[in-house]
């Protein structure tokens, strides 16, 4: 049994660098969509972005084009959806999520706007990573 040791801590040396610090990333980032869908479906941009990260580098990508920064960011959530009728009610669908490292992970969803005259839906492509021990949004391609 000694003669196998070495090869046994090996082997759990091995497991243990691939596993992340946050044995609940899902949850985290699962928990940080669902505030996101609750503030959006209370009219309140400022707490749905609250989901992002608050940088000059959050990168999102929509029809419109590319946007660079958390501010700039809210102004065209506010410049395209000015009031509770244009929001909607919002529903994500997650189709995949994936952890790419200890502290990043990839999501594809689907996103639908419930409202009056109608019901645009898409895909989205989220880069979440964990900083100062939270899980933000920093790069989000909707189309």
């Amino acid at each position: 049994m000694i003669r196998y040791l070495p090869f046994l801590l090996f082997l759990m040396a091995c497991g243990t660098t691939q596993k992340p610090k946050d044995l609940n990333w899902r949850t985290g980032i699962m928990d940080v969509l669902q505030t996101q869908q609750v503030a959006w479906n209370n009219g309140n941009i400022e707490a749905f972005m609250e989901g992002y990260w608050k940088s000059d580098s959050l990168s999102f990508s929509g029809s419109n084009g590319r946007t660079l920064g958390w501010q700039k960011t809210l102004a065209r959530y506010k410049s395209s959806y000015p009031d509770k009728d244009a929001m909607g009610q919002l529903a994500f669908e997650v189709l995949d999520l994936d952890l790419l490292g200890p502290e990043s992970a990839v999501m594809l969803g689907r996103y639908t706007l419930i409202r009056v005259k109608d019901r645009p839906t898409g895909l989205f492509t989220l880069i979440w990573r964990k900083i100062n021990g939270k899980w933000v949004i920093v790069s989000d391609h909707t189309c």
